[in-house]
């Protein structure tokens, strides 16, 4: 898939929403997929100033905080993205406003892309009841106790959410998460 501009995706604006303890790589990656693509990637965090990546459990780089959660709307993006990263998911799973934001993009109908443990804001936000997605293989369980169809593929789109299982994934995740920013 190419990923040089479209006319309808200039300016699309895309939340990634990450608390410190974030997969680095599910995190820049689909960020730099998207700037090539024309679109405007921002990172949203209950966090202010700056957020921790990770590369699986070493600490990595630290990225500016473009919003806070607590200022951000789901109405002023057109796309959801939810990294992974054990600690990330950990934290934003029992964030009231990070359910709640997650909530306010899916009853507006747009597009969430979720890759690895990033799954778990989902099931706590009470969204995944008879959805098919996939992730990290140890929230399967999870997923399935939620009410959810979970497959072991390297992306499952259905209807406006886009999931993958680990960063392996990235190059499918992306090509399918440029298709939702069309």
């Amino acid at each position: 898939m190419s990923t040089t501009p479209t006319s309808s995706q200039p300016g699309r604006r895309v939340a990634l929403l990450v608390t410190d303890g974030f997969e680095q790589v599910e995190l820049t990656s689909p960020r730099d997929a998207l700037r090539q693509a024309g679109a405007e990637p921002r990172i949203v965090s209950p966090k202010d100033g700056s957020v921790q990546g990770f590369n699986h459990d070493v600490k990595a780089d630290t990225f500016p905080v473009d919003l806070p959660l607590a200022q951000a709307r789901a109405e002023d993006f057109d796309v959801l993205v939810l990294p992974g990263g054990v600690l990330n998911a950990d934290t934003l799973r029992t964030d009231e406003q990070a359910q709640a934001f997650v909530r306010a993009f899916d009853e507006a109908g747009k597009p969430i892309a979720v890759i690895c443990h990033g799954a778990w804001l989902l099931i706590d936000a009470g969204l995944v009841q008879g959805r098919k997605l996939t992730s990290w293989p140890s929230l399967a369980t999870d997923l399935r106790n939620a009410g959810a169809t979970w497959v072991d593929q390297e992306v499952v789109v259905d209807g406006r959410w886009v999931s993958s299982r680990k960063p392996d994934d990235l190059p499918a995740f992306n090509a399918k998460l440029l298709e939702c920013v069309r």
